[in-house]
């Protein structure tokens, strides 16, 4: 399997429709959260979120800084919150660019035969399935932005939700 190609191929892909939703955010629904169930983001920390669920995961996992950020130090966390669409969309950008970097500086060899455990599991695995699994991470809250603009009446489907072009009207 040829690791390096199948997750900058899975990077481009998640990072380009996870802007795109970003551009459908309001400035003035920053604060908004579903109002049925519990413990809901606010929009603005889900697009926090957004911003560290993959690259940021994927460097501790390439650098092995989990066992410190597990610990709690708090110079090692991400910030909480954005303060407008705009820095998230800088902060998801840098994001990709660190997801990248992560894959290039693990290299097809590490990705393949680097076996780990994840912080939150003790299942051994190569590394390069725990950085795909920080693809699908990011992956799970694009999706949860859909459903948030899906909510608040936006025009979301499943073309914004790949982050694909819409078809040609017939």
């Amino acid at each position: 399997m040829d690791w390096v190609a199948l997750l900058k191929s899975e990077i481009e892909e998640v990072y380009r429709a996870a802007d795109g939703l970003m551009d459908l955010v309001d400035e003035d629904k920053l604060d908004w959260a579903p109002s049925e169930g519990t413990d809901w983001m606010p929009t603005r920390q889900l697009l926090r979120h957004l911003t560290d669920a993959c690259g940021w995961c994927m460097e501790n996992f390439t650098e092995d800084r989990w066992p410190q950020i597990m610990q709690g130090q708090p110079e090692d966390q991400p910030p909480t919150t954005v303060e407008s669409v705009a820095e998230a969309k800088a902060e998801l950008a840098k994001d990709k660019a660190r997801a990248l970097a992560a894959v290039d500086s693990a290299g097809p060899e590490k990705l393949a035969n680097h076996v780990i455990p994840a912080p939150w599991d003790p299942t051994l695995r190569p590394l390069g399935q725990h950085l795909l699994g920080m693809v699908a991470h990011l992956q799970t809250h694009k999706a949860q932005l859909f459903y948030y603009l899906k909510l608040q009446g936006k025009p979301v489907n499943t073309w914004t939700l790949y982050g694909l072009a819409e078809p040609p009207s017939a």
